[in-house]
């Protein structure tokens, strides 16, 4: 089996000690592409960086919610650059955390970000990589609001109901290892709710470690965890769920397969 793990952060902190290990051991472990996403200026150049450096390794790059502290507007013609990069495939980490930001200002900043984000997407058409914590309606509003634009809400909170309605927008929606915790519930109404066509996997490393490796450094080797129990869901083979979510991982990204 091969696997697309499509949201990973190999830029934290947690991978100082061996990061370039955890890397390059990828491919011997099944996972032949990964996509690290930026969550800030300095977090997407790091991204580029790895991409540079490993084959399978691609990036995105955005100013994720929980940190605009200091951020202006203008400070998407740098992200603009860093999407110029040929191995740039998405705009972000972008949305909404109404979770961490608290105040109806803080609120509304976040709102313009995300908004000028998504028209970002439009404008270089790059998918954009969503982030939504608590803000679903705005979220999904937002959206809704922009209508040439296509993405994916990684590891995806949204209802059954509200997942079916992006996905008819032509939206994906991802899952990390939390499907495989005891009182998981909501994801595994999605999974069953929406197609596989529209679904991706991913670990989000190296938090969201999946049972029976949750309080551990998570890193993309464990993504095959989060296949098995969307297999399970769908009742399918582990492979067919393996290929298939490879496989709309190449396509949402715009990314050949050269390892068949």
């Amino acid at each position: 089996m091969r696997f697309f793990d499509t949201h990973a952060h190999y830029y934290d902190e947690k991978f100082d000690s061996d990061r370039k290990a955890v890397l390059a051991a990828l491919p011997a472990r099944g996972v032949e592409r990964v996509v690290c996403p930026g969550c800030d200026l300095a977090s997407s150049r790091q991204s580029l960086t790895l991409a540079e450096e490993f084959s399978f390794l691609y990036f995105a790059a955005g100013l994720h919610p929980e940190n605009l502290e200091g951020a202006e507007l203008s400070d998407l013609e740098q992200v603009k650059a860093l999407c110029a990069h040929p191995k740039c495939v998405a705009v972000g980490e972008i949305g909404l955390d109404y979770y961490w930001v608290k105040t109806p200002e803080e609120r509304a900043r976040s709102r313009a970000f995300f908004d000028a984000q998504l028209s970002l997407s439009e404008e270089l058409e790059l998918p954009a990589i969503v982030h939504d914590r608590d803000a679903h309606r705005d979220t999904v509003d937002i959206v809704r609001a922009h209508p040439k634009a296509r993405g994916v809400f990684h590891c995806c909170a949204l209802s059954a109901e509200d997942a079916v309605e992006v996905v008819k927008l032509g939206w994906h929606v991802s899952f990390t290892g939390n499907v495989t915790f005891q009182k998981a519930r909501r994801a595994l109404e999605v999974i069953a709710a929406v197609p596989l066509e529209r679904i991706m996997i991913e670990t989000d490393a190296p938090y969201m470690a999946p049972e029976p490796f949750r309080g551990c450094r998570c890193d993309s080797g464990y993504v095959y965890r989060v296949a098995e129990t969307v297999a399970q869901i769908k009742g399918l083979p582990t492979e067919a769920v393996a290929e298939t979510t490879y496989q709309n991982g190449l396509k949402f990204f715009g990314l050949e397969d050269t390892s068949l």
